[in-house]
Formats: structure tokens, C-alpha cells, sequence
């Protein structure tokens, strides 16, 4: 790849306030079922809709589903959508939040015979507790549900799973993810995933239902709204050609992972082993295979998507600082010795993306990466957003703008890092 001098693009500042990455009041329909601790804002992608003109006529394509942010919130402003997706338990929830079709009443009754056969088995205390069996048990984070907890929700995950031809299935099961992560476990985020205080009992079903009757209420908005063509493919964003129609997009409005030491596996793990999305470390590792390398802890020796940058001057540069103050530090673990690598492997990946997309992208689509810069490999700056525009119009594309979303606090350094919005289009050439 030919080194492209760096970009310095206009800048748009809008905001430090970190409240502009929350999901306001207004926004919450379909959203609030399920979503990410760090995802980014429904009223963001209405902003970028909104810049580039979308309509109905357009389709938009977010190529790091996640939770379905962008997907739901166009299929609310009757907008075609499509979103691609590896985590499968990110994947999941995209895809039952953008289905509309129970009738709310009908979920609410279905949900109460569940919760009551629950209730009915639990009172049954001369039986043993549920737990996982001891592989399953070691993929999660240490201590980060209770016996007590997990037991009550094995078996009211038991009573769902015994409607297999429910139509209800999909949108109960949601509902116990997240009352798994925010009620039920001992997890926080700040932003990072970590456990708390431990909690010896927890209400289970009370939670669930809370969650159950959230969604329904929300059913009975949504169902009055036009249906609109949205769907989200459990694949590889480095892979779009495999899912995606030849030049059947209009416009992109992504948030990518960030080059740093989290482990998005890690967010969404609990949920994701009680309800047998990763069953084994054999399905973990590849989960991870099939992520864009954006960490230490999802590097193989087999990874070669660095070659993509293998050219790009300052990508190097920073690698090698990073190797550099590994070493005058003495750092000499396995994943701080991934630090350089992990980096080229992300730019790479992100560079790879990239090309493939233009493949999917009709002439003149709009697009909109929604990235922060980064510092968490030893305090070396990596300024994300330039280096992805330096790498976009290597590739053809015509960078428009950098635009400032708002700044947020270093955990380690303490610095004020910019989050921003890369916006670039595609001629078609």
C-alpha cells in the first residue's frame, strides 16, 4: 500500500459532554431491550441520516451490527437496512429487536405461564440448585454471578426453552439476557466489564418480566409503524461480498471496535454462556477468529491482515513505539508482547474491511465510522480517526470530514481523548 501523506481535515466541534453517548429518553423503543454498555447513541445515526439525505428510497449498512443500533433505528424511520454481525449474541439481539410482529397482549399472557411454572419449580426446595457444567462455568468471569441467582435462572431459562414452537421464544430469551447482565449477575461496567459486590439472591423472574413487559409495551408503538426491510447477517465484516448484493448500498453509519485492550467477548460472556451461544473455549476461540483483531486477547499466529498495512509509515511508527516503550519497561507478558501486533493486525483488518466494502457501496454512497482515538498500549497515542481517513483514501475513497462527537476521560492517563465521526464517500471509481 502507498503511503498517503496525513490527512489534517476539517474538524466540527460539537461537545465534550459525555451525556451525548447516552441513550435519551425519547430514543429508548426497541433500543432499551437489549444494548451494549458502549454503544454508540440512537441520535447519532439520526444526525448522519439526516447529513447524508437518507430516505426510503436508500439502503444503510452497518457493518459492526453490534446490538442493532443503526439497523433499528432505521427500520423506526422506515429507512431499508442491513447489518453484519460475528458476535452471535449481539447478533441475536439485533435481529429480535427488529422484529415487530407478536402481539404485545399475547406475549404478556405467554410470559406470565412462564413466570408461574418458574415460581412453581423454585418453590420446590428439596431439590438441588442448577448450575453449569465446570467448562462452561470457567468461561465466565470469576464470581460473576451467584449460586442462588444462576440457579433461578437456569430453570426459568428451562421453562422458556420448553416452548420451542413459541413464537415468543426469541423475544423471552432477550429479555433474561438482559436481566442477566443489569439485575441479576454481579457485574458493573465502568466502562469496563468487572465484578462487584456479590449478591446471594436476586429476583429472577421479577426482572424477566419487568423486561417482558418493556418489550410489549414498546410492540404496541412499533407494530403501527410501516414495515420496513431489515435484517442482520451473522458474519464477518472482513467478509462483506459473502452476504451482501454487488453495489446495494447507500450509505454506511458504523462504529468499528477501537484499538485497545477490550475484549468485547468479555461484555457480552455471561449472557452469552448461560444461553449457549459459546458452550466450550473450542467456540470462544472462534468467536474470536471472527472478530476484527482489536486486542491482545484475539491475536493468532495465523492472522495476517497487517500485510494491508505493511507500507503505511505511521501505522509502523506507532507499532514500533509501542515495542519500544514495551521493552524500556520492561513489559514481558504474552499479551504485552502482542501490543504492536494487535495494532497493525487492527488497521489491517480495518483496511481489508474497507476494500472489500467498496464492492457492496453504490457510486456516490455516503458512510460515517464512528471511531476514538486510543492510548491504552503503554500511553502511546494512536489517533484512530486520521489514521482510518489516511487509510480510506488509499483505497479511493474521498474523505469529507472528521467531525468531533465528544470527548471522553482516559481511564489510565487521565486525558481528555476525541471520539469522532470519520465521514467519507465513495465515487464509485
Amino acid at each position: 500500500m502507498q503511503y498517503i501523506q496525513p490527512l489534517i481535515p476539517h474538524l466540527k466541534l460539537e461537545s465534550n459532554n459525555s451525556e451525548l453517548n447516552h441513550l435519551r429518553t425519547e430514543d429508548k423503543t426497541a433500543h432499551h431491550w437489549y444494548r451494549f454498555i458502549l454503544s454508540f447513541p440512537p441520535h447519532l445515526v439520526q444526525d448522519y441520516l439526516e447529513k447524508f439525505g437518507v430516505n426510503e428510497s436508500h439502503q444503510v449498512l452497518d457493518p459492526f451490527c453490534g446490538t442493532g443500533t443503526t439497523v433499528v433505528e432505521c427500520k423506526k424511520l422506515g429507512i431499508p437496512s442491513v447489518g453484519v454481525e460475528a458476535n452471535p449474541m449481539a447478533w441475536f439481539a439485533g435481529t429480535v429487536k427488529l422484529d415487530w410482529s407478536l402481539d404485545p397482549d399475547e406475549l404478556l399472557r405467554h410470559a406470565d405461564q412462564i413466570a408461574k411454572a418458574t415460581e412453581k419449580r423454585l418453590d420446590r426446595t428439596e431439590e438441588p440448585w442448577q448450575t453449569l457444567p465446570e467448562d462452561r462455568l470457567k468461561l465466565l468471569l470469576k464470581n460473576s454471578i451467584s449460586p442462588l441467582p444462576l440457579h433461578k435462572s437456569l430453570v426459568l431459562l428451562e421453562q422458556i426453552k420448553q416452548h420451542t414452537d413459541s413464537p415468543y421464544q426469541r423475544h423471552e430469551l432477550l429479555a433474561l439476557a438482559k436481566a442477566l447482565v443489569f439485575s441479576i449477575s454481579n457485574l458493573h461496567f465502568g466502562p469496563e466489564v468487572g465484578v462487584g459486590k456479590a449478591k446471594t439472591d436476586a429476583q429472577v423472574v421479577d426482572s424477566w418480566l419487568e423486561g417482558i413487559e418493556a418489550i410489549a409495551a414498546d410492540l404496541r408503538c412499533l407494530k403501527t409503524l410501516p414495515d420496513t426491510s431489515a435484517i442482520v447477517h451473522h458474519a464477518d465484516s472482513r467478509q462483506l461480498a459473502d452476504v451482501l448484493e454487488p453495489n446495494s448500498i447507500d450509505a454506511v453509519i458504523t462504529s468499528p471496535p477501537y484499538p485497545n485492550e477490550k475484549d468485547y467477548t468479555r461484555t457480552t460472556r455471561l449472557e452469552s454462556v448461560i444461553l449457549e451461544f459459546i458452550n466450550d473455549k473450542a467456540e470462544l476461540r472462534t468467536l474470536k477468529k471472527g472478530l476484527m483483531r482489536s486486542n491482545s486477547r484475539n491475536v493468532y499466529k495465523a492472522d495476517d491482515d497487517d500485510r494491508w498495512v505493511a507500507d503505511h509509515v505511521e501505522i509502523q511508527r506507532i507499532a514500533n513505539a509501542i515495542e519500544a516503550k514495551r521493552i524500556e519497561l520492561g513489559k514481558t507478558s504474552g499479551f504485552e508482547r502482542m501490543y504492536a501486533r494487535a495494532t497493525r493486525l487492527y488497521f489491517g483488518g480495518m483496511a481489508r474491511h474497507l476494500a472489500d466494502l467498496r464492492h457492496v457501496l453504490r457510486p456516490g454512497a455516503q458512510l460515517a465510522y464512528v471511531v476514538g482515538d486510543q492510548a491504552s498500549y503503554l500511553r502511546v497515542m494512536i489517533r484512530t480517526g486520521t489514521l482510518l481517513a489516511d487509510i480510506a483514501k488509499s483505497l479511493g475513497y474521498e474523505v469529507v470530514s472528521i467531525d468531533l462527537f465528544r470527548t471522553r476521560l482516559a481511564t489510565v492517563t487521565q486525558e481528555q481523548l476525541r471520539e469522532e465521526v470519520v465521514v467519507l464517500r465513495w465515487s464509485g471509481r
